[in-house]
């Protein structure tokens, strides 16, 4: 298995149980979510508790949660939205930190297409939310989710660069 780490802070964001797509010349991964249904689950066998002297709620657990299947399992946590602003302020700290953790190669990579993924992510801005990982560390990459048209699950976005495989 392989699980994708937040180059900055180390956080878990990802696993290869989630396939991803590169989109903008590889800058960034867009990834399927799901919504599921976590916890307690009613099942129906057929009995009947009140002929057999029970109540109908006996033995139901009404702990069932719906969840992300990313934000789940990843322990992501949502920030407040940015506007335009916000964002380009964020993310010429995030070329900068990002930068220098990465060799001249993927630095070179990640300076051509990070203009193409900025445009891309601001043309879509107002309908984003934002996450960053479980140590909610002021200096981690963001996870970006929104829904296409007509979608009833949402698609995360990843900066591909930012992220560090590790096998496990």
């Amino acid at each position: 298995m392989l699980v994708y780490q937040d180059l900055l802070t180390g956080d878990e964001l990802l696993s290869d149980s989630f396939p991803y797509k590169e989109i903008e010349n590889g800058a960034l991964w867009e990834v399927e979510g799901k919504w599921v249904v976590k916890g307690s689950i009613d099942v129906d066998i057929g009995a009947n508790p009140s002929a057999e002297g029970g109540e109908d709620d006996e033995g139901v657990d009404d702990s069932a949660v719906k969840v992300v299947d990313i934000v789940d399992t990843f322990r992501l946590q949502e920030q407040p939205p940015f506007d335009k602003k916000q964002f380009v302020a964020w993310i010429k700290k995030y070329i900068k930190l990002l930068s220098g953790k990465l060799d001249a190669e993927k630095q070179e990579e990640f300076k051509k297409t990070i203009e193409g993924a900025t445009k891309f992510l601001l043309g879509k801005i107002k309908d984003l939310q934002f996450f960053v990982g479980e140590s909610m560390h002021d200096d981690s990459s963001l996870v970006f989710a929104y829904y296409k048209d007509g979608a009833v699950d949402p698609t995360f976005i990843y900066f591909g660069h930012g992220l560090k495989e590790i096998k496990c």
